[in-house]
């Protein structure tokens, strides 16, 4: 779902029930809404999910359904939303609105700035524990915004972890009641369109 909010400021929210799943068709919705979200004016780009449920990750019984060709194309899907994610000239935020698991995960590390609900929610890198190889690109994005050596951790040992755990490990950067999430988010956004754009779009290209 598109929501336009003031200052021209777009949430595209997560809406797949039950949990978000990252199916290829949704894939496609979503590469094709980031990217004409900057040339239809907007300024910054909210990415939030339903209620208690950001993401849950790829669709596995979908995927595990595709053939050869159709598995590839979904995983370039995957790729390309998470390039035009971290790549985008406009800030990025991801309001994370409760579990985040895999690929959840993954399309938080591709925003510019995570926030999280407060909660029993859990979130992390668990491709691992059931079976599937973290992507090179999926490590590398987990590298760059934790280190090498934490992602590692993150990727190896399979662990969801809870959103006050998240925080101290810098897998998010803020915690809010699960009301305050998208507003946070959206604050973040406000404040980064008062900086200089230019300036503001030379370190991500760098990173």
């Amino acid at each position: 779902a598109r929501i336009q909010h003031p200052q021209e400021l777009l949430e595209l929210c997560l809406d797949r029930p039950p949990a978000n799943a990252l199916a290829p068709d949704f894939l496609e919705l979503l590469v094709a809404a980031v990217r004409r979200a900057p040339a239809e004016g907007a300024r910054a780009l909210v990415l939030s999910g339903r209620p208690g449920m950001f993401s849950a990750g790829l669709d596995v019984p979908v995927f595990l359904a595709l053939d050869r060709a159709g598995a590839r194309a979904a995983w370039q899907s995957l790729f390309e939303l998470m390039r035009l994610l971290a790549l985008a000239p406009i800030p990025v935020a991801a309001a994370i609105t409760g579990h985040g698991p895999a690929g959840g995960c993954v399309l938080a590390f591709a925003c510019h700035q995570r926030v999280m609900a407060q909660g029993r929610f859990k979130i992390g890198l668990n491709e691992v524990a059931v079976g599937v190889r973290v992507p090179d690109l999926v490590w590398a994005c987990a590298r760059h915004v934790l280190g090498p050596r934490l992602a590692e951790r993150l990727c190896t040992s399979g662990e969801l972890v809870d959103p006050e755990r998240a925080l101290a490990l810098g897998i998010v950067d803020e915690l809010a009641p699960p009301e305050e999430v998208v507003p946070r988010a959206l604050a973040w956004c406000t404040a980064q369109l008062a900086l200089p754009p230019q300036a503001l779009r030379s370190p991500r290209a760098l990173a």
